[in-house]
């Protein structure tokens, strides 16, 4: 079996009346710039990010996705991703928050029909509604289960992204009957419902983690998006697109991060901040090993980006098939994904953690916060583990098995 190839179908593009891809990308960049000009002091603070989602807000990013005649942006999943890498490279905190809220927001479209995920993406863009949560198995899981009076939902989720500040949460529940997992929009206002700040990470401090408590929540029809299942019985290949379309969010994530250390690592060192060290002189702009570590990451983070922009296409090609998708393409793209995870998953360790070596001891100033790098990247890299990028690609290419259907956390 050989590497996973992305469909033949072109790519979908951004939504005629909207913005356009290049107007979104320059919007992108100048949030991460104004993002970058404070992101020490903010990380070191540690508040929850409502003032941050606010410039978001008013950057249009957080409707993006939203098709731009029910008063979004209309842009595509391909502009999503460049704009969660450009976040990324200043604020990998914001950056986490936001591709999480594209993920959710978007979620409707997988796990529930059309009409349906029309309704709660006009009603989203109308009110700019800020989405968190998550649809990673967790145990244990909240449950929902029918009383006389409708659905209810009873229990605890340990952690989700964004719920400090979401006006709306996706999470996961299992019906109390069949045991059957289900994706439940959840307002965090209603009643019992509890948001508590225990999330306590040492990186991404910023991406407003937390737990949810759910007391006797009424949930409505409309609340219930569809079956999470796994079973192929019951999942579809456009919805079995969910699991590498979250984790290209990841990757894109990754590579931002990656992306940028490096630019604040020659950046502190064009200004001539040579590397200090009391055993040894400071170091020359062109000493071979300088060189060659620098060399060395650009190439492993430029390798990711290129395997990245292919899993960018494979993702745009399977959405753009829809229900015409196999199961044996949605299982190429999914391992293209997990490639592209992997790949950037290595960039990013690599890049956090020697940068700080390549600038030497004035890289441990807390003023400076090149650590927050190393911080974001081995955080998200424990919910979401290399080992498990790599298993499932191998399992793949040795034995032909299609990747398990897998949310991100």
């Amino acid at each position: 079996m050989g590497v996973a190839s992305a469909p033949s179908c072109p790519a979908p593009p951004s939504d005629p009346s909207g913005p356009g891809r290049a107007h979104w990308l320059r919007v992108a960049r100048e949030a991460a710039d104004d993002l970058a000009t404070d992101a020490v002091a903010r990380e070191q603070s540690g508040k929850a990010p409502f003032d941050e989602v606010s410039r978001l807000r008013e950057a249009g990013l957080l409707t993006l996705l939203t098709a731009a005649g029910s008063g979004g942006g209309g842009a595509d999943w391909a502009t999503a991703c460049a704009v969660v890498r450009e976040i990324a490279a200043a604020d990998g905190s914001i950056a986490r928050l936001l591709g999480c809220h594209y993920f959710v927001s978007w979620s409707a479209r997988f796990f529930s029909g059309p009409a349906p995920a029309a309704r709660l993406e006009q009603r989203s863009a109308a009110q700019q509604w800020c989405w968190g949560g998550g649809l990673a198995h967790q145990e244990p899981s909240p449950t929902l289960a029918r009383t006389a009076r409708g659905a209810v939902l009873d229990g605890r989720q340990s952690y989700a992204t964004g719920v400090l500040v979401a006006d709306r949460l996706a999470v996961r529940a299992v019906r109390a009957d069949t045991g059957e997992p289900l994706a439940v929009v959840v307002d965090p206002a209603r009643r019992g419902v509890s948001v508590h700040d225990d999330a306590d990470t040492f990186g991404q401090r910023l991406a407003a983690g937390g737990s949810v408590e759910f007391d006797a929540v009424r949930v409505g029809a409309d609340d219930i998006l569809g079956s999470l299942s796994a079973d192929e019985d019951l999942l579809s290949p456009r919805t079995a697109l969910a699991s590498p379309v979250g984790h290209l969010v990841s990757v894109q994530l990754l590579l931002g991060l990656a992306e940028g250390v490096l630019s604040e690592a020659r950046e502190y060192r064009r200004a001539d901040r040579a590397p200090w060290h009391p055993a040894r002189p400071a170091g020359s702009a062109q000493d071979p090993q300088l060189l060659a570590c620098y060399g060395e990451l650009a190439v492993l983070t430029r390798s990711a980006s290129a395997l990245a922009a292919q899993a960018v296409d494979a993702v745009s090609g399977g959405l753009a098939r829809g229900e015409d998708l196999g199961y044996d393409e949605c299982a190429d793209i999914s391992v293209l994904v997990a490639m592209a995870e992997a790949a950037a998953a290595r960039a990013a360790q690599e890049s956090s953690a020697r940068a700080l070596g390549i600038i030497g001891v004035r890289s441990a100033s807390a003023g400076r916060g090149l650590d927050r790098f190393w911080r974001d990247t081995r955080t998200h890299t424990l919910y979401e583990p290399l080992a498990h990028r790599l298993r499932d690609v191998g399992d793949y290419f040795l034995n032909g098995a299609h990747p398990p259907f897998v949310l991100p956390a």
